[in-house]
Order: C-alpha cells, then structure tokens, then sequence
C-alpha cells in the first residue's frame, strides 16, 4: 500500500480540522460557558486521588548553604580549618580542590523549633516557627554542578534548553481554575540579580505556548502594556477581539495549526485580565496584621514581601501554579554577610505565606515548596582566599535540603539525612527527579503518565527516571 504524500496528510487535517476546532474552541471561546475542566488531553486528568490543587514554588536561585541554614554539622566545626579527609574527596576530578580543601564550619547558631524539634539556624527562624508544618528533605542530590543546567534540571527535567518547566507541565495536566488570570504566574524578586538560566526556567519548550509562565509584577501595572491606549474603550477592544477571533479561526480551519487557538485563548484572557490583575495586586483591602506579617512596610522586605502576598492572592483566585525566584545565593565569599542579606529578604515572609496559607484553610490544598538548584561544600573556595570573616562556599551537588509545606506531604518530618560533614546525601537519598515526581503525585498526577508527543518521542518533566518518595508523603 502506498503511503499518503505529505500533501495528503496536510489535506486531511485541513479538512478535519473543521470539525475537532470547532469543538476546541468552542470550548476556549464561550466564556460564559467556561469550566474548569483540564486544558491538556481527556488521559490527562488526574491520575490518582489529588492532595493538593495548587503549587507555590519559591525557587532560590544560586543554591542557599544547607550547612548553614538547615542541616547543622558540629564534626564541620570541630574540625574546622583542618584538611578535608580524602574518603570526603573521592568524587571530586581537581586535584588542587583536593590538595587544598579545608573544612569551613559554620558561624551560625542552631536552634530546635516546634514539637517536631527540627534544626533551623539563627537566620532562618521565621521558617523555624513553621517547623510543625514543614518536611525538611536534607538528602536531595543531583547530577549537575554549574547554575544553568542545574536551575534547568530542576525547573524542567533536563539541562537543556527548549524543554517545558514543571508550572508549563503542571498545567498542561491540570488547567486552571481561575477564569481571569494565568492558570501559570511568574513572580520575580527585585533583588537586583538576575535567574541564570533566565526565562527558560518558565518556558513552555515544546508545549503549546499558552502554558508558558506569565511574568507579574508587584507594584505598578501588573503586567506592562496590558491596559488600553488612550482613546480606545473597553467596548473597542471587544470588537477588535472579535474581528481577530473571527480571522483566527477562519485560519485555524484552514491549518488546523493549534498555535492559532493557543493565539485566540492568549486575547481572550489578556482581554479579562485587563479587570482582573489590577485588583489582584491592590492590597488595601488586606489588613495591618497582614502587612506587618509579610512584611510589606519594611524596605528590606517589602520586595519579596509583595511577591508572597501576590502568590496567597493568586491560589485564592484559581491561579494553580505561582512560581517565586529570589537571587541569588551564589555565596563564593563573604558567605555569612551575603546569607545575612538574603535571608533577611525573604526568611521572614516565606514564613508569613505558610502561617497565612494555614490560617485561611488554604495550605492542605497547596503545595509550598522552597529550595535551590543544589548546596554549598561544607570546605571554603579556595580560590577567594580564607580571610576570616569573608570565606565563601562553591557549588554542591551530593546533599542539600529542600522544604516542603501543605498539599499532602508530611508535616514535622526530617527526611533523609548527610554525612557527619554535610558532603554527601546518605540516607533516603532523593535525586530532583523523585522530588518532580512526588510533587506531581500530591497533585494527583503519575510522572511516567504525563507525557507530550514531541519528535517522534513521548517526552515527561522526569525524563526516564523519578520515583515518588513515599516519606515526604502525609
């Protein structure tokens, strides 16, 4: 039998794209008619019992120092300024790494919170009073060392570029619940510095675009040029967008080229967001309780402050994943004062969010994760130098901590522990694929399901691996 021609096939879907587009934007166009049905594929839907509906990531781009925040190692300090032991170095290829390195304990204090008794230090304490509503994972590993492929393999499964972020997955499986707003919101810090990998982190790759994270701002226009010129109504605007809806899904039929209703529902919802962002970001309904919680009224944490509160605000209103990028922890020197810096930033409204989230009723149905690509190394970078008082830490990839709150894992819980030195994840290890893969399951979705036909290869966030960590589970 001989094959259809390329021309062939292009008939075909042209033609039936007359029907099955009509049926899809039926679905994307009638407002009035709208559900809150998944936007992917009816296979999927969730694919077992789901703990949470929404997903709050604050992603600390950089990779924060375990050892100094969250997993504290008094055989560090005692041997500090001593040589590193060579059992420690074995996986390191730099041999003046490994001729140099010196154990660099840390300057903080430690402190055991709430009934669970979990270890958070001096500048983390906010984060300490949630410690009952917490899951440290102190045991995560993973497979890259350098900022960009490690922020990439966290965010999207892979270290290259072009492949969909877990938010882009997440909604792609679950749609959205909000009729005015993203169903996928990227919140970033004015921190002065930038995310490494930049806006692949919040890429819909191969996706349809309209899963692509949206970028809000705090204050100001929500999002810029979304308001209406001068001169032209709100009246105008819909008649311009149907005009344009009816030339797009003339063309749609022509193509069957499902950007083009990607394009149509991208108007569409630009067009109600118009209403609906402005009052998303007027906080003065919000209480003094609440601005002094997040910290609003404070200079040093105003920034991070409005982003926490804007992330509460989102899931209230049907927004399923808001994702928070704070930079940077990339602390090669001055270690103790660039922490000091950061944390002052955003320990205390991190904090604020989970109380929040807990006290609305709102944090058994969304899932807090905080976290950044990988560690720091338990020795100083020798190559800033060991002045007391400025040493810093490199990269580390065989152990650092995670947190999680809400949306079904277990709250008061340690999970997984390092060596007496903080250098390698030993127990209940927890690679980022188990982690993307246990955060998709409180969701109700099954990683090795959750797939998109690209290229002639069913693709996922986990790539061919992850498993789901049953401890992190409630």
């Amino acid at each position: 039998m001989q094959k259809p021609t390329a021309v062939e096939r292009r008939r075909f879907l042209q033609q039936s794209a007359c029907g099955l587009g009509t049926i899809a934007l039926g679905q994307l166009l009638a407002a009035e008619e709208r559900t809150d049905k998944p936007a992917g594929p009816e296979s999927l839907r969730p694919h077992v019992p789901a703990r949470a509906k929404n997903v709050i990531f604050i992603f600390m781009a950089g990779g924060p120092s375990h050892v100094d925040l969250f997993d504290p190692k008094p055989e560090l300090n005692r041997l500090h300024g001593e040589p590193v032991p060579a059992t420690f170095l074995a996986s390191l290829a730099d041999p003046v790494i490994k001729g140099g390195a010196r154990c660099f304990g840390s300057p903080r204090t430690f402190q055991k919170f709430g009934q669970s008794g979990m270890d958070f230090s001096d500048f983390v304490s906010h984060l300490g009073s949630c410690a009952d509503d917490l899951c440290l994972v102190r045991s995560m590993y993973t497979t890259s060392s350098n900022h960009d492929p490690g922020q990439l393999l966290f965010q999207c499964g892979t270290t290259l570029f072009g492949h969909p972020c877990m938010g882009s997955w997440v909604t792609y499986g679950l749609g959205s619940e909000s009729q005015n707003l993203p169903g996928f919101v990227v919140l970033l810090s004015n921190s002065g510095e930038g995310v490494d990998a930049g806006t692949a982190l919040w890429s819909n790759g191969f996706l349809p675009s309209n899963y692509r994270g949206v970028t809000f701002r705090n204050q100001g226009d929500p999002i810029l040029h979304l308001s209406n010129p001068d001169g032209l109504s709100r009246a105008m605007q819909r008649r311009r967008l149907d005009a344009l809806r009816d030339l797009n899904r003339d063309r749609l039929a022509q193509t069957g080229d499902a950007e083009i209703a990607s394009r149509i529902e991208a108007y569409e919802l630009a067009y109600r967001m118009q209403s609906a962002a402005p009052e998303l970001v007027d906080f003065a309904q919000e209480t003094a309780a609440t601005r002094e919680l997040y910290g609003l009224d404070d200079d040093t944490t105003r920034a991070f402050g409005s982003n926490c509160l804007l992330a509460r605000r989102m899931v209230e209103r049907g927004v399923r994943f808001v994702q928070l990028y704070h930079s940077t922890w990339d602390d090669h020197s001055d270690l103790n004062n660039h922490l000091k810096k950061n944390t002052s930033m955003t320990d205390k409204p991190a904090a604020a969010l989970i109380h929040d989230l807990k006290q609305r009723g709102l944090l058994d149905e969304t899932l807090v994760i905080w976290g950044g690509e990988f560690g720091r190394t338990p020795m100083h970078e020798i190559r800033r130098g060991t002045t007391p008082g400025k040493e810093g830490r490199d990269h580390h990839p065989f152990g650092f901590s995670v947190l999680l709150a809400g949306g079904g894992v277990a709250a008061g819980k340690i999970v997984g522990k390092t060596d007496e030195l903080g250098y390698h994840a030993l127990e209940d290890r927890v690679h980022v694929h188990d982690l993307q893969a246990t955060i998709l399951h409180c969701l109700g979705l099954d990683h090795t399901r959750l797939t998109y036909r690209h290229h002639g290869r069913d693709f996922r966030l986990t790539d061919v691996a992850g498993n789901v960590v049953q401890k992190i589970l409630a």
